[in-house]
């Protein structure tokens, strides 16, 4: 069993490999900051993958050299957890430094690169340093898709691996597989919700909200239909909050130009205030989701963790992040931006989830392949479907 540290976390940890957001009994501490608690899907994710018997934290704001050098004694390995990391404006801190004074391999366990929605990305020279360093520290860097191999190719780095994601793989089940149930049988529909969007990522922002709005209305008129939330201030203040912070909360999204022009009408405040969902709780959503027939929109993470529990799922794509995702796991995905018309009925074809299907078992084998050429002791399952041997042991 290894003694694992992890850099960039989200969320504490409780039991062995339960992730929720920090000081969950005191809602109020962080009702007033944004966090994605997608990130917290990944970080809990990785750990039910992962065998180890110690789990500590890599702080990379401040570097300290003897507590750098203790760890070292400490610890076998760094795993990065899985996130958008590689883009133009990432800062990476005292990250650099600390790495190359500790000296212990760096897992990149499903990192990706974000393009810009104008123009090409543009990495900093940190960055690089960093990719670089992790990918001469280990047989294989563990990316999100082959954009992001891609990205990493270009500047010289060529030993990564395709794994998609920790979170599409969370119940380590190499056979699990989505069928589709009758549409006429489906009654409970997830719509996974992202109001704050930026114009660096989803080119046309009038369009990205007028369809999501109507995305969720459409639903909700046909389905048994929970909004899923997953960090935005106001949204979590309307479930999480007083009474005084969720009048509030309202007041800020009738306030907000784009928000209250292309998102926020009247049927769109009944559902806020009757279906709305969001939790600080990993556990949580992943309770939800197993609740539902089928689950779509736009949260990455929130329909990844719907697949990962076999229901159903199906991407909205807006930016080169959900291409990416859609692309390797093959998921069925409308993009945003195009002129069609979404039907559902079109997407209810067992043959388009056969695809996914025969993806993630790709996948499953090449994220158990990638773990184990990196001497990282998991509980994946070995289906197979890769070759290869281990060629660095660490753990």
């Amino acid at each position: 069993m290894a003694r694992v540290l992890v850099m960039i976390p989200s969320g504490e940890v409780y039991g062995r490999d339960n992730v929720r957001w920090y000081q969950h009994y005191d809602v109020q501490s962080s009702i007033n900051s944004y966090h994605n608690i997608g990130d917290a899907f990944v970080f809990d994710s990785s750990l039910k993958l992962l065998s180890y018997d110690k789990l500590g934290v890599l702080e990379i704001s401040e570097f300290k050299p003897d507590l750098v050098d203790r760890l070292r004694d400490e610890y076998d390995y760094v795993f990065l957890r899985g996130s958008n990391y590689i883009h133009n404006s990432m800062n990476w801190e005292q990250a650099v430094p600390i790495l190359k004074r500790l000296g212990l391999p760096i897992i990149g366990f499903g990192i990706g690169a974000q393009a810009p929605s104008k123009g090409r990305i543009r990495l900093s020279d940190q960055t690089q340093e960093l990719l670089h360093l992790i990918a001469g520290s280990t047989t294989s860097i563990g990316v999100r898709g082959a954009y992001t191999a891609q990205v990493l190719r270009d500047i010289g780095i060529r030993n990564t691996r395709i794994i998609g994601c920790p979170t599409a793989f969370r119940s380590n089940a190499p056979d699990l597989r989505i069928k589709l149930p009758p549409l006429d049988s489906v009654r409970k529909v997830g719509v996974t919700i992202r109001r704050e969007v930026s114009p660096d990522y989803a080119k046309d922002i009038e369009r990205y909200l007028t369809f999501h709005r109507d995305l969720v209305k459409t639903m909700a008129r046909r389905f048994d239909a929970v909004l899923m939330a997953q960090g935005e201030v106001e949204e979590k203040k309307l479930v999480l909050g007083t009474y005084a912070q969720r009048d509030d909360a309202m007041d800020a999204l009738r306030a907000h130009p784009w928000a209250a022009s292309w998102y926020l009408d009247e049927e769109m405040v009944r559902l806020y205030c009757e279906r709305l969902f969001y939790s600080d709780v990993v556990a949580d959503y992943e309770e939800l989701v197993r609740s539902l027939d089928l689950v779509l929109g736009y949260r990455l993470h929130g329909n990844l963790m719907a697949l990962a529990n076999g229901v159903p799922s199906i991407y909205f794509t807006y930016d080169s992040r959900t291409v990416e995702f859609a692309e390797t796991f093959q998921i069925p995905s409308f993009d945003v931006f195009s002129s069609k018309e979404f039907r559902l009925d079109e997407y209810w074809d067992q043959s388009l989830f056969d695809k996914h299907n025969r993806s993630w078992r790709h996948i499953y084998g090449e994220m158990h392949q990638f773990l184990t050429e990196n001497g990282v002791a998991h509980r994946m399952i070995d289906t197979g479907n890769t070759q290869g041997t281990s060629i660095r042991k660490f753990a």
